[in-house]
C-alpha cells in the first residue's frame, strides 16, 4: 500500500512542480502590471501661461490699444505718452545714456528675456535652422526662430510694461534688488541702476512682485533665485494691489485668454476686479 502510495506522489510530483512554476510566472506578471501602473505619468496639467499670442510686436501693438488706451503711463516714472508713443518726460527728469532713446516708450519685460531665454538650449547653443548669410547663431533671435514656447513667453503680456526706452535700455537684463546708497539714475524719476542691479520706485514695487511671481508660476522652465523670490515675496506683501493694476490684469485676460492669479485673487479681496 505504501509502495503504491509513493508510486502515485511520485506520478503527481512533475505536474505539481508545472503548477507551482506557473503560479510564480502569473505572480511576477501581476507584480510587472503594478509596477507598470506605478510608472504611468501623471496627467499633463494644462498651461498656465499665454497659449495664444506668439508675437512680440502684436502683442505690444495689443497692449497699446486695447490696455493702456486710456491709462498711458510709463511703469517707473509715471511719464505721459501719447498714441504714437511719444514719451513726456517729467520735469528734471536726466540720462547720463541712451538719450536718444529718452524721448519715445518701450515696452520692458519686467523678468527680462535673458533671464528665461537661457532656459532655452536655442539661445545657449543655437540650433540647425539658425544660421544666416554670416553662418550659425544663436541667443534671442535664435530661441524666436525655432521655439514656440520662447516665443510665448517672450509676448506675454502680464509680463510687458510700458518704459522711457533710456531706462529701459539702462536697466538691460539686471535683477532688482534694494540699493539703499546708491542715488537715483534719472534725475527726479526715482529708479536706480547700479552694479548689475535695479531698484524701482516703491509705487512700482508691488506690481513688478506679481508679474515676477507669475512668471515663474506661469512657465516651470523659468526659475528665480532664491534671493530674488524673496524679494518678490516681501515686495508682494508691503505694496497691495491698485485699481489701476486689476484693470490692466482684467483686460490682458481678456486678449490673451489666461489669468493671473498673484494679481486677480488680490484684486477680487479689494473689490477691484469688475
Amino acid at each position: 500500500m505504501t509502495q503504491r502510495i509513493l508510486t502515485r506522489r511520485g506520478r503527481f510530483l512533475p505536474i505539481l512542480a508545472l503548477l507551482a512554476a506557473l503560479c510564480l510566472v502569473l505572480t511576477a506578471c501581476g507584480g510587472d502590471e503594478k509596477k507598470a501602473e506605478r510608472k504611468q505619468p501623471t496627467a499633463v496639467e494644462a498651461p498656465r501661461g499665454n497659449t495664444r499670442e506668439e508675437s512680440f510686436l502684436d502683442a505690444k501693438r495689443a497692449l497699446e490699444r486695447a490696455v493702456y488706451h486710456d491709462h498711458r503711463i510709463t511703469l517707473y516714472c509715471r511719464a505721459p505718452f501719447d498714441a504714437k508713443n511719444n514719451v513726456q518726460t517729467p520735469p528734471g527728469f536726466t540720462t547720463p545714456k541712451h538719450k536718444a532713446r529718452a524721448g519715445r516708450v518701450e515696452w520692458e519685460h519686467v523678468v527680462p528675456a535673458e533671464n528665461f531665454g537661457r532656459a532655452f538650449v536655442e539661445w545657449r547653443e543655437g540650433h540647425p535652422d539658425c544660421r544666416d548669410k554670416r553662418g550659425p547663431f544663436k541667443g534671442r533671435k535664435c530661441a524666436e526662430r525655432t521655439s514656440r514656447e520662447y516665443r510665448l513667453m517672450q509676448a506675454d503680456m502680464y509680463n510687458l510694461y510700458p518704459a522711457i526706452g533710456a531706462v529701459n535700455a539702462m536697466r538691460s537684463n539686471d535683477n532688482y534688488a534694494m540699493l539703499p546708497d546708491a542715488p537715483a539714475s534719472f534725475g527726479t524719476c526715482g529708479m536706480k541702476i547700479a552694479g548689475g542691479k535695479a531698484e524701482p520706485p516703491e509705487y512700482a514695487r508691488g506690481t513688478i512682485a506679481r508679474s515676477a511671481k507669475y512668471m515663474a508660476w506661469a512657465y516651470p522652465r523659468y526659475r528665480m533665485s532664491d534671493q530674488q523670490a524673496k524679494l518678490m515675496d516681501a515686495w508682494d506683501a508691503m505694496y497691495p494691489v491698485d485699481e489701476w493694476e486689476c484693470v490692466r490684469a482684467r483686460r490682458i485676460e481678456g486678449i490673451q485668454g489666461n489669468e493671473n492669479p498673484l494679481v486677480k485673487g488680490k484684486c477680487e479681496a479689494a473689490g477691484f476686479w469688475n
